[in-house]
């Protein structure tokens, strides 16, 4: 009986796999291309949006152990030139201001804080963080006025998976090859093709850790007031180098 019941099972997971397995070698790249770029039409044309999320990211261990560390943040744009956004986690609790004109980033739980001069854009700013400060910010190209010029740039392979569900919203699932990376995206079908879920693995090293980021919430058109952009260092905290920006990051020290 106990064999019987286990060659069903195999031949349940066999039709399961032969019946998925057309609608993924039948996936357009076109499809998933112009599901990316509908994303970031989208998301470029609103001039102010609100959002929640979870987040983790994987290490590798000297012993090979993957480890997961999860964060949970959220973020207040107001375009071209406003950002206002926080991440806590089990080893940092930050908040970012973005004016227009100065970046602060506040480390609540060293009561610390670094500021520079970044006038420009918030695109700008992702950029000045990146290659200035070498902050990762994996999920940010999603808000960008032009994300689709970013993420499209080194696209090696593409498919449109199917759909899928997040968070109970029914989404298009995408995925893309890249020389070091693939990568996911899972796209709310319908009139606002929002971005619910982004996986980034890494293939350059072993093991093949994971950033994973889902938007649980997501608001657009909403009122904001120029002072939820503007920082006032808290009484009692000191001043931060830029260059201590890397270590307010979402790993412990030494965790790298």
């Amino acid at each position: 009986m106990k064999a019987k019941f286990v060659l069903r099972v195999m031949a349940w997971v066999l039709v399961a796999t032969l019946a998925a397995a057309p609608a993924v070698s039948l996936a357009q790249e076109g499809d998933a291309k112009a599901i990316l770029k509908a994303m970031s039409d989208y998301v470029g044309s609103q001039e102010t949006i609100e959002l929640t999320f979870d987040s983790a990211i994987e290490i590798i261990t000297p012993q090979l152990e993957k480890i997961q560390f999860t964060n949970s943040g959220g973020a207040l744009l107001r375009r071209p030139d406003k950002l206002h956004a926080h991440r806590v986690g089990g080893y940092a609790d930050v908040e970012m201001f973005y004016d227009g004109k100065t970046t602060s980033v506040y480390g609540r739980h060293v009561n610390g804080y670094a500021q520079f001069e970044a006038p420009g854009s918030v695109d700008d700013l992702i950029h000045a963080l990146r290659e200035g400060h070498g902050i990762a910010l994996p999920g940010a190209d999603l808000l960008l006025t032009n994300s689709y010029a970013v993420l499209a740039e080194d696209i090696q392979e593409a498919k449109h998976i199917g759909r899928g569900v997040i968070g109970g919203v029914e989404c298009e699932h995408l995925a893309f090859r890249n020389f070091d990376t693939d990568w996911q995206l899972w796209v709310e079908v319908g009139a606002n093709p929002i971005p619910r879920k982004m996986v980034v693995t890494s293939k350059t090293m072993n093991s093949a850790p994971q950033y994973t980021l889902q938007v649980k919430e997501w608001k657009t058109g909403v009122t904001t007031a120029d002072d939820a952009f503007t920082f006032t260092p808290p009484a009692g905290a000191s001043t931060l180098s830029p260059e201590a920006l890397i270590e307010l990051d979402e790993l412990p020290p030494g965790a790298e």
